[in-house]
């Protein structure tokens, strides 16, 4: 048991080192007008000796991303004091992870979604438990783990793809993983 738990926090110590010596690009108020500012958790665990990356596929009931493989996350609200707290407030409505469940390693650069006009700030964070994993089905049809191997250079599936979403078509970069094509932003 006291090797596994090693190994959860060996990957997290490196990826908490290299997301420390980077700053983020940052998109801010008043640099994108009509953009609204959204919060995601770009969650990692291990399992099975590997590392993985946690994405939601929505479901069609949402306002925004209908049917798209996503990261837990949302808008922000007046309410929340910072943008990680609307990303694990937004992780716990959608999955059911609390804070208790998440160890936040650092932020990785912000990017803006076309199709509905969001600025990211996106959050790298590890999984410490599963235990209280539990999808709200209003909002996410499925939990889906994919290696990071993937996403690596060299390693993946990416393409530049014709994405037709909503009656548009956007030329991007996707990867494709047993049938989930994963594009835009979450890409």
């Amino acid at each position: 048991m006291k090797a596994a738990m090693s190994y959860q926090k060996f990957p997290s110590m490196i990826i908490k080192e290299a997301l420390a010596a980077k700053d983020p690009k940052v998109i801010k108020d008043g640099q994108r007008p009509g953009y609204r500012h959204a919060g995601v958790l770009l969650p990692l665990l291990v399992e099975g000796g590997l590392c993985k990356v946690l994405f939601t596929k929505r479901t069609d009931r949402v306002e925004h991303h209908k049917g798209q493989i996503s990261f837990p996350g949302g808008a922000v609200d007046k309410r929340d004091a910072s943008i990680e707290e609307t990303v694990l407030r937004e992780t716990y409505e959608e999955i059911g992870l609390s804070e208790k469940d998440i160890e936040i390693l650092g932020r990785i650069d912000d990017a803006l979604t076309v199709a509905s006009n969001y600025v990211i700030h996106p959050f790298v964070g590890m999984v410490t438990s599963m235990d209280d994993l539990a999808i709200n089905r209003a909002e996410v049809k499925r939990v889906i783990m994919v290696p990071l191997s993937l996403f690596h250079d060299g390693g993946s599936e990416k393409r530049q793809y014709s994405v037709k979403y909503e009656g548009v078509t956007y030329e991007t970069a996707a990867y494709e993983y047993r049938g989930h094509k994963i594009w835009g932003a979450s890409a």
